[in-house]
């Protein structure tokens, strides 16, 4: 009940953004007539149609996504007509083909009718093309439904979403009625008002085809609406799926979770409390280095259950422990289980998976949780998350996120403890991870994880914005801000990546951190596709990440994590560039250290 209040808020405060205002034309030109039967109908339709839309789409693939882009585009010819129609009553009184008259049914219903039908209609035209700003709460939504699985819940939150929309442009409609009304009676002006909603539905079919509406209006919304509903959300301590959270990422970087400063505690463990007990590790898709586990195989035993993911920045980093920790602790009892549960698509394929584990060192059994039966079954929301389960099959301790490995280790040792195998030394291990897998830098990273796929999107500066599932030319900018990023050169821009249709394409991107990486895989056909990075105009040297040389110079070998810049500090925003030689180049996300 509580996140159904929340999703309904978080839809009355789009009337405060700028991405509303293409909706708005469609709204106000039924002004002048009655609110229940032309109003009310043409929301109930809008809110209907987004709801059912969004609904698909979080859950149904990419063919929703092609369904949808036909329907947009036959609304969009359609709400075209309704403006001509309005704008020019005499022209559209000579036309016959059957969307004209469609267009006059939906702008001058047959006197003395009352029917709802028209405005009904219109209603779930403009939902087809209402594109609202991906604020913290509609993004809470969504990435639930990707992560949890369709559900009559994910629908009725996106209804109630969509129903505070409504709510607000409802208020703004019965105001703008009387407004209408006043005018209309005190000026004679009708057909100046008529003509006048023309021209704004116009304006508004044109914002919307080109693209403005998912471009230029989503950056203005970045510090409006975004603002307040991740207030109210932290205010009501909503909590929502969080993929991959950034520890790095300083205080003011929303729905990040820090690293802890603190590596060893100063005091005993307190004894552990019981957390419940080790849910069902079936519904693997595949099991690496193990024949299948169940809780009933690890009764006696020690288990440390961790969920990860390869291409994650924050679990790679916890790798040097869990390796250290599986093998001092494994004559002991301990049992460590790797679940790995996929972010991106190409991770749930499992020689992709089977040759990370290869090139990761990892020896301990390994779960491919694709399906993400294991996820569920503990009710995780977070990469990396650790779950420490006692002999009796109970859990008893649980990390989130990167940090506090000293305290999970006394964790391991108290649970060892207690079932009777104390371990000979009761020392903290200490390693030292390489590349990918060294520590975040101690000063905290000012740049945030950053998905380049249009679901997640945000920062983005070429002019027009994302073009979603079809080819465009890009171009970028002379300056960029901090933490913003442009493409340039041909682009596919899909649901979870960027794909590079011609050769020579460009990434640029304005962050401040030590260490960055960025998510990237080969052409579709497997080709290698060749890459060269430059930091503020020139070659990295010094600064060059494990991925690439002096010069800059790398190759794409494989869909994974690519560490591209490692500096010696964290002291000022830099510039970087990447510049792909070869088409085909895939780019999921950047990350930061």
């Amino acid at each position: 009940m509580l996140l159904l209040i929340v999703a309904y808020l978080g839809g009355v405060l789009t009337i405060l953004s700028p991405c509303i205002l293409p909706v708005l034309p469609f709204v106000f030109a039924r002004a002048d007539r009655p609110f229940r039967s032309h109003g009310l109908p043409m929301l109930l339709g809008m809110a209907l149609a987004f709801s059912a839309i969004a609904t698909l789409a979080a859950v149904g693939g990419g063919w929703v996504v092609t369904l949808n882009e036909y329907g947009r585009s036959a609304a969009i010819a359609l709400l075209a007509v309704f403006g001509v129609t309005l704008l020019f009553p005499s022209v559209a009184d000579r036309m016959s083909r059957p969307l004209v008259a469609l267009g006059l049914r939906l702008s001058e219903p047959a006197p003395g009718k009352a029917s709802v039908f028209s405005p009904l209609l219109l209603g779930v035209g403009t939902g087809l093309l209402w594109a609202p700003c991906a604020g913290p709460i509609l993004g809470l939504i969504l990435t639930g439904a990707a992560l949890n699985g369709a559900s009559i819940g994910t629908s009725l939150l996106l209804l109630a979403y969509a129903a505070g929309a409504c709510t607000s442009l409802a208020a703004a409609l019965l105001f703008g009625g009387r407004v209408f009304s006043a005018m209309k009676g005190s000026l004679h002006a009708g057909e100046w008002m008529r003509r006048v909603a023309g021209v704004a539905v116009l304006a508004g079919v044109g914002a919307i085809a080109s693209g403005l509406d998912t471009g230029l209006l989503s950056r203005l919304s970045a510090g409006t609406t975004s603002a307040l509903e991740q207030a109210l959300v932290n205010r009501l301590d909503v909590s929502a799926p969080a993929p991959a959270p950034q520890p790095q990422a300083s205080a003011a970087s929303e729905g990040l979770m820090p690293v802890s400063a603190q590596s060893f505690p100063t005091t005993p463990l307190p004894k552990l409390p019981d957390e419940g007990g080790l849910p069902s590790l079936a519904g693997a898709v595949e099991w690496i280095n193990s024949p299948p586990l169940t809780p009933e195989a690890l009764r006696g035993k020690v288990v440390l259950v961790d969920f990860w993911t390869y291409s994650c920045i924050n679990c790679l980093r916890t790798l040097p422990y869990v390796r250290a920790w599986a093998e001092k602790y494994k004559d002991a009892g301990l049992v460590v289980v790797g679940v790995h549960t996929p972010e991106f698509a190409f991770e749930k394929q499992s020689a992709n998976v089977r040759r990370a584990v290869k090139d990761l060192g990892i020896g301990f059994p390994v779960a491919v949780d694709s399906d993400y039966a294991i996820w569920r079954a503990f009710g995780n929301q977070y990469w990396p998350a650790f779950y420490l389960v006692d002999a009796q099959g109970r859990i008893r301790h649980h990390q989130f996120g990167e940090g506090k490995y000293a305290k999970s280790e006394q964790a391991i040792q108290q649970l060892l403890a207690e079932a009777g195998r104390p371990v000979a030394s009761a020392g903290i291990v200490s390693p030292e991870g390489k590349g990918t897998q060294a520590a975040a830098a101690a000063e905290p990273a000012l740049s945030g994880e950053t998905y380049l796929g249009y679901e997640q999107a945000f920062n983005f500066a070429s002019p027009g914005g994302i073009l979603n599932d079809r080819a465009r030319v890009y171009s970028g900018v002379s300056a960029l801000r901090t933490n913003q990023w442009t493409l340039a050169g041909e682009w596919k821009v899909e649901r979870e990546r960027a794909v590079l249709v011609q050769p020579k394409g460009r990434i640029a991107y304005r962050f401040h951190a030590r260490d960055l990486h960025l998510v990237l895989g080969p052409a579709a056909d497997g080709k290698p596709v060749r890459f060269r990075v430059r930091i503020d105009g020139a070659p990295p040297l010094a600064d060059h990440g494990t991925d690439t040389d002096a010069q800059g110079n790398g190759v794409i070998d494989g869909q994974r994590l690519y560490q591209l810049v490692r500096q010696t500090a964290n002291e000022k925003d830099r510039l970087f560039e990447i510049e792909f030689l070869d088409a085909g180049a895939q780019a999921y996300a950047f990350t930061f250290g």
